[in-house]
Order: C-alpha cells, then structure tokens, then sequence
C-alpha cells in the first residue's frame, strides 16, 4: 500500500534540495542547466500527478474544493514560472531574481499544502482511499516524466 501523503512529501524534500542548489549556483553553466531541466521535469511531473489522484478526489468533494482550487492554481502559477525561466538567459541577474520569486513561491506552497491541505485532506478521507490515491500518484508520475523528458 502507498501513503499517498508520505510520497508527496518525500517529493517535497527531493524539490527543497534542488531548489537550494540552485540558488547555490550563478550564471550559466552546464551543471545549473541540467539541474534546472531535472527540476523542472521533477516538478511539472509531480504537479501533474497530484492533480491528477489527489486533486481529482478533493474537487469531487464539497468540503475540499477550495483548497483543491487553490493548489491547482498555484501550481499553473509555478509552471508559468518555470516556462519563464526556461526561455530566459540563466546567465543574466534576471534569471536570478525569477527563480528566486519562483523558489519562494513554491516552497510557499508547499508549506502550504503540508500544514493545511494535506491534513485537512487526511481528515476527510478514509484510509483506503488514500492508498488509492497514492498508487495513482505514483503511476502517473512516472508516466508525467516520460512524456515531459520526451518533450525536452
């Protein structure tokens, strides 16, 4: 059985590793945009997958669908960040200050959904339909990084 709650935030700690990594790094070097690429496709697939199980159940509920809203909308604001910062120059101090609104943004949000709306999605639902929910993840997820590191 896979705890879909216990996948997520592993995911979340892989993530807050990159990001300070990054940050770490400065101008362009091939080192900083393989580790960007991996991030991105790391994240995009992640986000994709828990839109996919967990989201999909949290809209279907009455009492989850506004933080089920949320997170989905903060997620496209990542991925428009990510496509930003994609097509920048990374060598330029530009690039430097959109990541790091991007790196804060996120790691907001994903504060966010460990304080909130992951316990509150606990409360609500039963065990059984956690574990369902973390087998989709899982699958999904890696079927969202095939398909994004394909279209790399």
């Amino acid at each position: 059985m896979t705890d879909v709650f216990k996948l997520l935030k592993a995911d979340h700690d892989r993530h807050r590793k990159l990001l300070a990594a990054l940050d770490d790094m400065r101008g362009d070097s091939p080192e900083r945009r393989e580790l960007f690429e991996a991030f991105r496709i790391e994240v995009s697939a992640h986000a994709n997958a828990e839109e996919q199980s967990l989201y999909a159940v949290m809209l279907g509920k009455p009492d989850l669908q506004k933080e089920g809203r949320h997170s989905v909308a903060e997620h496209k604001e990542i991925d428009d960040f990510l496509e930003e910062l994609q097509e920048a120059d990374m060598a330029t101090p530009e690039w430097d200050a959109t990541f790091r609104k991007m790196k804060h943004r996120y790691e907001h949000h994903i504060d966010e959904e460990e304080e909130d709306i992951f316990p509150a999605a606990e409360d609500a639902l039963s065990r059984a339909c956690e574990h369902e929910i973390g087998e989709v993840f899982a699958k999904r997820k890696v079927a969202e990084k095939a398909e994004i590191g394909a279209e790399s």
